[in-house]
């Protein structure tokens, strides 16, 4: 029987981490789940699930999660950068402190953790992948959703994502990147419906297991690497 691979998810304990954590769980996949409260998310016990607690912004988070894989699985196959930030207002608007928080978390809290889940993959030497979640309003901004500061950050990480897919192909570790449209998830509790379905062409709403699929699609697309798959309802392919 093969060995069950080892799946690091941060941002995990609500909206699509969550879902992302209980997916691979049901595909039989292990997983160290992480965020901040990341223990009080409400995830059934299992012998496949390690949660660690912690700012995913942080160096010694990320050391944590990575040795609590190491020591509880005995390896790091994949990893999905979810946890992130985001804030819509007036560029002028942004604050010092706002600016700082979306370097911390969305792109330190890619930066730590991934380091050190490929220089894992490479001392294993069998692979692996690493799928982060962005956003289509990269490619295709809404002048009603202002969000030039962390766009900033999710740009940012797309670039990473095609750079980090051309350096390590030879040695199999895949790097992808999912671009969600407006996704109905704790972060919308308070925006009206009728105008998230403004917010793209197919008039819909993304569930978070929409974007689950995506991320467990690429995580197993053996010869996909160095993507963004936009999951928008065709929101960057532009106006509409």
């Amino acid at each position: 029987m093969a060995k069950k691979k080892t799946v690091i998810v941060t941002g995990a304990s609500q909206g699509i981490g969550a879902v992302v954590v209980r997916e691979f769980l049901d595909r039989g996949y292990r997983v160290v789940a992480t965020s901040r409260n990341a223990t009080k998310a409400g995830f059934a016990l299992s012998p496949d699930l390690a949660i660690v607690d912690g700012d995913i912004g942080s160096v010694a988070t990320a050391e944590r999660v990575t040795q609590t894989a190491i020591s509880h699985f005995g390896s790091i196959d994949h990893v999905v950068n979810n946890a992130g930030i985001f804030l819509a207002k007036p560029f002028t608007d942004y604050t010092l402190e706002e600016f700082r928080g979306f370097v911390s978390t969305n792109l330190e809290g890619f930066v730590f953790i991934t380091q050190l889940a490929v220089k894992q993959m490479l001392a294993q030497g069998t692979g692996g992948s690493v799928t982060t979640i962005t956003s289509s309003l990269v490619d295709n901004p809404i002048a009603g959703v202002t969000a030039s500061i962390p766009m900033i950050t999710k740009g940012g990480l797309e670039a990473v994502t095609r750079s980090l897919a051309s350096e390590y192909a030879k040695e199999h570790i895949r790097f992808n990147a999912i671009a969600p449209g407006i996704v109905d998830t704790p972060l919308h509790r308070n925006t009206p419906r009728d105008f998230m379905k403004t917010l793209s062409p197919m008039g819909s709403i993304v569930e978070p297991k929409d974007i689950a699929d995506a991320v467990l699609y690429v995580t197993e697309a053996n010869h996909v690497t160095g993507e963004v798959l936009h999951v928008d309802g065709g929101a960057h392919t532009g106006r509409w």
